[in-house]
């Protein structure tokens, strides 16, 4: 069995899925601990939540069929894709309403509810998509796990700026997030347009480790922000104080970048051969 799980991930196709699903698993503690800053006040901050819980069961649920039955798997992880997309655009829109749809001004786009952070679903919901409709030994697959990282980068770049304005970026090393946000943006633009330049690649994945650093980094001053608060209950300090998992989108999508090079390697080998 450990041989043949190991033989599975050996296939960037795969390695994709686990991600998918420990991604969506993951989040429903990160949205619980988010939406619990304002106790739930809106009935529809549970959805994500619910779907969290329920998404990666169905995905169990692919995985058993997809030897067996196989269109019916395709038609389910489809749906799941499907579903992941539409929670994350309504969450978008949902943050939005709080303020910014009411004054378009940029201090009602800063202190709004973080306007970008549900696109997560959306991005995990394409993943799933893309996996069923472009063939994984192809170049234009392994593009397409990289512009999609590039648009998480993207929304990494928007929350670090918006996040950190709120106290002024009070401590200078809170522009590093989104400085490194930004070499990733056009470093990983740039290996889409030239997926075939492997010194390019080479300088990606030097990148891709400096972001993982940034994201550890950030995780350990986030924590050690909130552990200095003054609350005696160490679950306010979480829920109140600085989002302790969001510098780790940094290396989660350091890691989903890096499957899309060593799929871009892999793919160029084959066309050689």
């Amino acid at each position: 069995m450990v041989a043949s799980l190991a033989r599975a991930l050996r296939s960037p196709w795969v390695v994709v899925e686990v991600f998918i699903f420990g991604n969506l698993a993951f989040l429903s503690a990160d949205v619980y601990i988010a939406h619990s800053s304002n106790a739930f006040e809106q009935r529809a901050e549970w959805v994500p939540v619910f779907f969290s819980l329920a998404a990666p069961l169905l995905l169990l649920a692919v995985a058993a069929l997809s030897s067996t039955t196989p269109r019916a798997a395709r038609a389910l992880a489809m749906f799941v894709g499907w579903a992941s997309l539409a929670v994350g655009i309504a969450g978008m829109l949902f943050h939005l309403q709080s303020h910014f749809f009411d004054e378009q001004t940029i201090h009602n786009l800063v202190y709004t509810a973080p306007f970008v952070a549900p696109l997560a679903y959306a991005g995990l919901g394409l993943l799933l998509i893309l996996n069923r409709m472009v063939d994984s030994d192809s170049i234009e697959w392994a593009q397409w796990i990289v512009f999609l990282a590039l648009g998480g980068f993207v929304g990494n770049f928007i929350l670090s700026l918006a996040d950190h304005a709120q106290n002024g970026f009070f401590n200078r090393m809170e522009w590093i997030p989104v400085a490194s946000s930004a070499m990733a943006i056009g470093f990983l633009l740039v290996v889409v347009l030239q997926p075939a330049n492997g010194g390019l690649r080479n300088i990606a994945w030097g990148l891709l480790a400096l972001q993982i650093a940034v994201g550890i980094a950030g995780f350990l001053l986030h924590l050690n922000a909130n552990m200095k608060q003054g609350s005696s209950r160490l679950w306010d300090r979480f829920v109140y104080g600085a989002p302790i998992f969001a510098p780790l989108l940094f290396a989660n999508l350091a890691i989903l970048a890096a499957i899309g090079l060593w799929a871009l390697q892999r793919a160029g080998d084959q066309k050689r051969e």
